[in-house]
This record gives C-alpha cells, structure tokens and sequence, in this order.
C-alpha cells in the first residue's frame, strides 16, 4: 500500500498493441464518480418520469379544447331542442284543451261494465239567450260552449276555384258532450248514423231549410218531434269521418247547401 493511500489500478490493453496502459485511481474518487454516475442516472430518469407526461398532457390539449367546443355546440342544441320541446307541449296542451281529447283514458270508462255517458254542462236561465219558440228559421249558432272553426265551407268539383274537395258545412272543434242545439225552430226528419257524419240529427226548418248536425256522440231527439230553436238535440262528439272531436254543422235550402256563416250572425 502506498503512502497516500489505496488506489485502484486500471490496465487497459489494445488489441494487437504491444504495450499497456494502466490507470491508478484512488479508491475515493472512483467510489465518487460511481455514486455522481448513479446519481445523474438517478436524475435523468426522474426528468423523464416527470416531463414525458406533462408532454403528452400538453399533446393532448388542442384535442381537449376541441372536444370542450364540441360539447358546448352540443349543449346549446340540447338547449335549442329543450326550449322547442317545451313550446310544443304548450301547443298541444292548447290544442287538447281545445279538443276535448284526453289521451289518459277515464278510469271510471274503463273499469265501468256499462258505458259511461259523457258529462252534460247547462247554462244557467239567467244567461240563455232570447230565442223564438215554433218553426223559425236557423240563425242562431248551435253551440254554447267556444269553438273553433277549423274547416269552411268548400263546394269543390272541376267548376271550384280550390282544390280542396267538397265540404258542406262548417267543422267546430268542441270539447266531446258539449250540448249542440237546433239552430233554428222546426222537426227532426231524420236521425240515425252513417259511414260519414256518424252519428247525425237532420231538422227541417221554414223557407225550404235544412240543418244537419254531424259526428254526434249522442242523439237526445227523435224523428218526427217538434224542437225549437235552442234545444238541445244532442251531444258533440268524434263519429263517423272525424280525426277529432268536433260539431259538423250544415245548412241547406231547397236542398243545396249553403255557408253557414252567411245566415247566422251571433258571434261565439
């Protein structure tokens, strides 16, 4: 042992040389340098244990931005179809109301045996109109209770001058069981159902006119009895050719059919 200390020789031949070289380094410096090898190797792989995911974080960031924007887009359209969805069930509660067609079935109809009459609303005395009694002819609107007109009167045929086919008469959409009333005094001709107005009641009045009142759900008169204007001489209903409740009503002198509208002048 030398006097400043171990060392570590370190021989290093070439091959083919003739000669070596030899390499003293003491033992403290080469126990250093192992320890500063293991310890920058220590380190380089701490570096990338730590920036190999911040770069594939930051990679994946312009994807992240673009899937964000894509969900607010989709959520603005979520919003737009929300707020659509929301006026259309407005509407249809409208159009229901209107209607009269509950798509809930009444519990008491479907558990009843017997069929369950639809309910009657009568107006007080008091706020009936002041009506003619005996034959008269029909000027008065046949229903208490507000409606629509949702089609007119349309004569159709190659002579019209529309394409949509004919209609006597007018349609008011009515809730079902609404009282309908003879527009003017006379006799019932005929009652009775068929494939197209349903369930209907046929008045003859003075002066060669004629009143028919369609897709009834119930008849309250009979053929040959007397009525006067106002009474009641059914319900409204949905029979016969109808896609929704409503009153078919129709006037007709000496047999051809004329607008309503053109001979009754209340307002409902």
């Amino acid at each position: 042992m030398s006097a400043d200390g171990p060392h570590i020789t370190v021989v290093i031949h070439t091959d083919g040389a003739l000669t070596t070289r030899t390499l003293r380094i003491s033992r403290w410096a080469f126990r250093a340098g192992v320890a500063g090898a293991i310890s920058l190797g220590a380190l380089i792989l701490l570096g990338l244990a730590l920036y190999l995911p911040i770069t594939a974080a930051a990679a994946r960031v312009p994807g992240l931005v673009r899937e964000v924007e894509r969900l607010e887009a989709e959520n603005q359209k979520i919003g737009q179809l929300v707020a659509a969805l929301d006026s259309a069930e407005r509407r249809y509660d409208r159009i229901r109301a209107m209607l009269g067609a509950d798509i809930v079935p009444d519990p008491l109809q479907l558990s009843a045996e017997l069929p369950v009459a639809p309910a009657v609303r009568a107006r007080l005395a008091s706020s009936r109109r002041s009506l003619e009694s005996g034959p008269s002819a029909p000027t008065h609107w046949p229903l208490d209770d507000p409606g629509y007109v949702t089609r007119g009167q349309a004569s159709g045929g190659p002579g019209a001058n529309t394409s949509e086919p004919a209609h006597p008469g007018i349609d008011i959409a009515v809730p079902i069981g609404s009282a309908v009333r003879a527009a003017g005094g006379g006799s019932v001709l005929q009652t009775g159902e068929e494939a197209e107005y349903g369930l209907f009641v046929l008045l003859e009045h003075p002066g060669g006119y004629q009143t028919m009142y369609g897709h009834l759900s119930r008849v309250t008169v009979a053929a040959g009895q007397a009525v006067d204007a106002g009474q009641v001489i059914g319900l409204s209903g949905n029979s016969g050719r109808s896609s929704a409740p409503h009153l078919h009503f129709e006037i007709r002198q000496d047999g051809q059919s004329i607008d309503p509208r053109t001979l009754v002048k209340e307002q409902r």
